[in-house]
């Protein structure tokens, strides 16, 4: 039995926004000073960060102030990118921070129409916003988690007053960049707002490895950042519980899925370069499945494996390799043998053998197939012929029985 990974759960059940979360992030025990520092390693003028004790709705929660001096700079992604390559930041931070501005950017330039490196960001271009986002980037690589795995998030109801008009809730902007992850508008109790901004879509969608409730884990650390408005009946929060996963083995941690779709639109050729895609992206496996749809329609099941932190961006590859618009999901359980790789020679030539150990003894040794090929392609052999001799060496690495 071994100790499971550093895992983060955010509790985005009521919403998220930058601040909301610089102040769970203090709440869980990041020091002030690590997020005031990478805030002042970016910000062209001064910005402080003023941290209280508030309520909200009988919840006791850490609200976390950007003060800036009043500023009407619209800046582009093309702005923002140049002040965090001649920030003074840690690297760990300049990339998740570049990685979430640049996901806000392609949100913003999807549904204005626009070049991501020219979008306006407007509010977003405010000191205090990216004051936000790089805050929270600095406070979620001190974490230094293994794992953060996030709610579905509340995204809020009815419309709000922005730099392009009246919008609804949410935001298109937020629609976007919560696209193929789980939200909702929120409970019952909360009031028609907005809960989720573009700033906390952003960061939550770039620090996630994986969605869901809370995992199974043993929590030493909890942070509630408080919103700024403090409706009746609703918790204007976010919560932020850090700890071990539950021990137990590597592979009970890893929470598998099965990410399924049926196609009956999609040119057949296409489908091995799909596969490969999604192998690329981070699945274990995926298969098809010949089915008949209604009215007799011949189709495929796509079939994905994927462990739970891969799979936002194995659903980002589904969508865009293929025609359908919507998954089902199923967590598996998996019991998965202790792996290692090893060699044999065949005619001169190294063939790498996966063996495989069940409670430290040795079942399977299988030689890997494109060695294989390339080896006889090189000896002018059948493939079948050295894939045979492979064999026989890799069956004579396991012990026989007496």
């Amino acid at each position: 039995m071994t100790p499971g990974p550093t895992t983060a759960w955010v509790d985005a059940s009521a919403g998220a926004s930058g601040d909301m979360l610089l102040g769970a992030l203090l709440g869980a025990g990041v020091p002030v000073e690590v997020l005031q520092a990478a805030v002042d390693a970016i910000a062209p003028e001064p910005v402080a960060l003023a941290v209280e004790r508030v309520s909200r709705n009988g919840f006791a929660a850490t609200r976390c102030h950007v003060e800036v001096a009043d500023s009407v700079t619209h800046r582009t992604w093309r702005d923002v990118r140049a002040l965090l390559a001649g920030a003074d930041l840690a690297g760990p931070v300049r990339d998740l921070a570049l990685r979430t501005f640049e996901r806000l950017a392609a949100a913003e330039g999807a549904v204005h129409g626009h070049d991501p490196d020219e979008v306006h960001f407007h509010e977003v271009g405010a000191l205090d916003a990216i004051a936000d986002v790089v805050g929270a980037c600095a406070g979620f690589v001190h974490l230094a988690a293994d794992r953060v795995v996030v709610s579905p998030v509340a995204v809020g109801s009815g419309t709000i007053r922005s730099a392009h008009g009246s919008l609804p809730v949410p935001p298109p902007a937020v629609a976007e960049l919560l696209r193929g992850v789980p939200s909702y508008a929120g409970p019952p109790s909360a009031p028609a707002m907005e809960l989720c901004t573009p700033t906390g879509a952003a960061v939550l969608t770039t620090v996630a490895t994986g969605w869901g409730p809370q995992p199974p884990m043993t929590t030493r650390a909890i942070g509630v950042g408080a919103g700024g408005r403090d409706p009746e009946g609703h918790a204007n929060v976010v919560r932020l519980l850090l700890g071990e996963g539950a021990p137990g083995p590597a592979e009970a941690t890893a929470a598998p899925l099965l990410v399924e779709t049926n196609v009956d639109d999609l040119d057949p050729r296409v489908w091995p370069a799909v596969i490969a895609a999604l192998l690329e992206a981070g699945a274990s496996d995926a298969w098809l499945t010949p089915i008949l749809m209604k009215k007799g329609r011949p189709a495929h099941t796509l079939s994905v494996l994927v462990a739970a932190d891969r799979a936002p961006g194995v659903r980002a590859e589904i969508f865009r390799q293929t025609t359908t618009i919507g998954l089902r999901e199923q967590p598996l359980g998996k019991h998965a043998l202790d792996r290692e790789m090893v060699s044999v020679d065949v005619g001169g030539h190294r063939i790498a053998v996966k063996l495989a150990r069940h409670e430290g003894v040795l079942v399977n040794a299988q030689p890997e197939y494109d060695d294989v090929a390339r080896a006889a392609s090189a000896l002018g052999r059948p493939v079948v012929d050295v894939l045979a001799d492979a064999a026989a060496a890799s069956r004579a690495l396991i012990p026989q029985e007496p």
